[in-house]
């Protein structure tokens, strides 16, 4: 994983998969059962959004703050970070809603 600069403030990564690489939008990190995990966003190649696609991964950052993502392999552990990362999106359209 390999962070990009891009003009605007949004963070961007670049993730190196088997058929190449993909630039993403950070969405957001977020804790889940005591451990982070990261929502992203693939792009392509004209930088926007892939069909809607959110990509969700384990986050974790070495003594240095180098971040590493890691596959969450265990659907319960899945499960729980799909419903962390809704609760948070929940939280961004109830707190994006005009005063009455």
């Amino acid at each position: 994983m390999e962070n990009k600069d891009f003009e605007d403030d949004e963070m961007y990564v670049e993730i190196e998969l088997d058929e190449g690489t993909v630039d993403c939008r950070i969405i957001t990190i977020f804790e889940c059962d005591g451990s982070d995990y990261i929502a992203l966003l693939p792009l392509d190649d004209k930088g926007e959004p892939r069909d809607g696609e959110v990509w969700l991964y384990g986050h974790e950052e070495d003594e240095e703050g180098n971040p590493s993502l890691r596959n969450i392999t265990d659907d319960d552990e899945y499960e729980a970070v799909l419903d962390a990362f809704d609760e948070y999106l929940d939280e961004q359209e109830f707190n994006s809603l005009p005063d009455e």
